[in-house]
């Protein structure tokens, strides 16, 4: 059985650009499939994992004759389905937003994981990941999560999820997501025990690595006047006397500021973020804006290359698309350290917990 599960295998589905992917090939899963309708992510990931059959689609849309027909070309038994289902269903922002549906109301949400679990029960992996924001377990949208875990659970899978926070994981970014883990048979999924810590010293971890840690052999004279479009708006006069580390807020009567500019929490927390070179970054969004933080220290615009390196992308990662379209490909992306963290318990948990005998009955 060991030798067998030496050749990890692994499908993907709300690919990306490939973030979650990337990840567990480091933890020892080879990517066998793909599937994402954005053209640009699809170019990406072919890019980076040029032996997986990639295609362009959009697979909640597919017949599940279809969905089928493609699964089964791939040599069973598969060991992991790995997923990213769109977010937006289950954002913080479709508190806000009351004109837009939330959770499972929205297509997207419901077609989405919908898709997933076809999925499941069609290829029947030894173990399944799927990977969402934070907002899926708020109690607006638990009851999607409630009903995708019941969902696998009848299907044989022991489930288990959590919030991780990619910081503790030696990511150069404060970035909260939820992962659901599945195990095909009674044991549940140990998520990995965090690596870094904020408090080091009173954990025994190593400390958080920091934006000035990953940033500064790039943080040149050079990169700094490669400003792109000027950061701050018609604001950008008070970035310059705005601290690494603070946002918006620092400009208001509740902060002490003599001649307040803002009125306290009107405006975004992201809005006139500034990174601080001593702490980790903040949640790279997937839109580019010149007023939205994390913005750099020197009053401008992250570079792209920035961007990789505090999403713990290699510097060598191909992107395809425009400068706005390669942002939302990273900052839709899972961090592939993080992903690599998870992907290696799960390899382990898969060598220590199941027989093909056990799968293939």
């Amino acid at each position: 059985m060991t030798a067998r599960l030496a050749a990890l295998t692994s499908i993907s589905m709300f690919s990306g650009c490939g973030g979650l992917d990337y990840g567990l090939e480091r933890s020892g899963f080879t990517t066998l499939a793909a599937v994402d309708m954005d053209k640009d992510c699809v170019a990406s990931f072919k890019a980076n994992f040029p032996l997986a059959d990639v295609r362009c689609e959009d697979i909640v849309s597919w017949p599940e004759s279809d969905m089928h027909r493609w699964f089964e070309q791939f040599k069973r038994p598969v060991a992991l389905l790995a997923a990213g289902p769109p977010c937006p269903p289950f954002s913080k922002s479709r508190f806000w937003r009351t004109d837009l549906p939330r959770g499972f109301a929205d297509p997207a949400g419901a077609g989405s994981f919908r898709a997933v679990l076809a999925a499941i029960r069609m290829v029947r992996p030894l173990a399944f990941l799927i990977e969402n924001v934070k907002g899926l377990t708020y109690r607006g949208h638990r009851s999607a999560l409630d009903s995708v875990i019941k969902e696998a659970e009848s299907l044989g899978y022991s489930v288990n999820w959590t919030v991780v926070n990619a910081a503790n994981y030696g990511v150069p970014q404060i970035r909260e997501r939820c992962f659901v883990v599945g195990l095909l048979g009674n044991k549940p999924f140990e998520f990995p025990a965090p690596s870094h810590a904020k408090e080091p010293a009173e954990t025994g971890l190593a400390p958080w690595v920091t934006a000035g840690d990953v940033l500064s052999d790039i943080d040149t004279e050079e990169a700094a006047d490669n400003r792109g479009h000027t950061a701050g708006g018609r604001f950008k006069h008070l970035l310059e006397e705005l601290p690494p580390g603070e946002n918006y807020l620092y400009f208001t009567a509740e902060r002490g500021y003599p001649n307040p500019q803002f009125k306290w929490r009107s405006r975004y927390w992201t809005y006139l973020l500034k990174l601080s070179p001593d702490l980790p970054s903040w949640t790279i969004q997937a839109k580019r804006t010149n007023n939205m933080g994390p913005l750099h220290w020197r009053n401008r615009v992250l570079r792209m290359e920035e961007v990789k390196r505090l999403q713990s992308f290699p510097d060598d990662f191909v992107l395809f698309g425009d400068v706005n379209k390669k942002w939302r490909q990273l900052g839709n992306a899972v961090p592939p350290v993080l992903a690599e963290a998870i992907g290696r318990a799960i390899a382990a948990q898969l060598r220590s917990t199941y027989t093909w005998a056990a799968k293939v009955a």
